[in-house]
C-alpha cells in the first residue's frame, strides 16, 4: 500500500496583505508521478515553494515524509522554473550538475572523483554528457532544463519537486524529461509537477492536483480530469476567453459593415 508522502492542513499563503492560497489541505501519495495544475495565478508555484518552507506561510502545517520539511531536504530535490535562474552566471554544465551533490556530502566537503564520475553518469541519462565542459548560459532553453534535471537526479532524492519544467523548451527536451520522470516513479520515488498544459495531463500523469488558490480537487487522474471540476477551477480564466472571442467577433462584423 503506498504510504503518504506530501501531508498539508489549512495552509494559508498571502502576500503583501492578499491571499495567494488559503483553506489549502490535501495528501499525496508516494511513487506516483503527480501534476499541480491551475489558472494563471492560482498559487500553482506558490504552493511548491510553501512545501519546500521557501515562503513564509500565514498559517497551516506541512509535512513530507510524515516530518517537518527541514529534517527531510536531503531527500527531496527541486527544479525551480528557468525565469527565476540567472543564465548569465558563469558556471559550467558539468559544475552545475555537481551541486546537486552537495547535500550528500555535507560541510566542508567537496565533490571528487566519484561524484564527479556521478555526475557524468547523470548527465548521459539525460543525454548532454557531452555539453559538459559547456557554460550553462550558452545552451538552449530544452537543454539548460536537461542539465536542472540531471543536477536533481545527481541529488539521488526520493521525492522531486519540478515548477513549469516544460516552460519555454523544444519537443525533444520535453520527451526526454517526461521519460526520465516516468523512470523514476517506476524505481519507486514520488514526482511532483507544475504544469499548465491541460491536453497532456492524462498522459503524463497519474495523480492530479486542481487547485485554484485552494484545493478544487484531488487523486487519480481519471477522478479528477472530468469538466466539472475543470470548470470550476478555470471558470474566471474560460469566461474572459469567451469575452475576448465575442469581442473580436464583433469588431470583425462591425468591419465588415462599414
Amino acid at each position: 500500500m503506498e504510504m503518504e508522502i506530501i501531508r498539508v492542513k489549512d495552509l494559508a499563503v498571502s502576500y503583501k496583505g492578499n491571499p495567494a492560497l488559503f483553506d489549502l489541505s490535501v495528501e499525496l501519495e508516494s511513487g506516483r508521478l503527480i501534476g499541480i495544475v491551475g489558472p494563471n495565478g492560482a498559487g500553482k508555484s506558490t504552493f511548491m515553494k510553501a512545501l519546500l518552507e521557501l515562503t513564509p506561510k500565514d498559517k497551516g502545517e506541512v509535512e513530507i515524509f510524515q516530518e517537518p520539511v527541514k529534517k527531510n531536504k536531503k531527500r527531496i530535490a527541486y527544479v525551480p522554473q528557468r525565469s527565476n535562474i540567472d543564465w548569465t552566471f558563469p558556471i559550467t554544465v558539468i559544475d552545475t550538475v555537481l551541486l546537486g551533490t552537495y547535500p550528500l556530502l555535507g560541510l566542508f566537503h567537496r565533490p571528487g572523483k566519484k561524484e564527479k564520475a556521478w555526475a557524468y553518469e547523470c548527465l548521459k541519462r539525460v543525454g548532454m554528457e557531452a555539453y559538459a565542459k559547456r557554460q550553462i548560459g550558452e545552451l538552449s532553453g530544452g537543454q539548460q532544463q536537461r542539465v536542472f534535471m540531471a543536477r536533481a537526479l545527481a541529488q539521488k532524492p526520493q521525492l522531486y519537486l519540478l515548477d513549469e519544467p516544460f516552460v519555454g523548451i523544444d519537443m525533444a527536451s520535453e520527451e526526454v524529461i517526461v521519460r526520465i520522470l516516468k523512470e523514476l516513479k517506476g524505481e519507486g520515488n514520488t514526482v511532483v509537477v507544475v504544469h499548465h498544459d491541460l491536453s497532456k495531463v492524462e498522459k503524463y500523469f497519474d495523480d492530479l492536483v486542481l487547485l485554484n488558490k485552494t484545493i478544487i480537487k484531488a487523486g487519480p487522474v481519471c477522478e479528477v480530469f472530468k469538466r466539472e471540476h475543470i470548470m470550476q477551477a478555470y471558470e474566471a480564466e474560460f469566461q474572459f476567453q469567451s469575452f475576448l472571442q465575442e469581442e473580436t467577433f464583433q469588431q470583425s462584423v462591425n468591419a465588415e459593415q462599414v
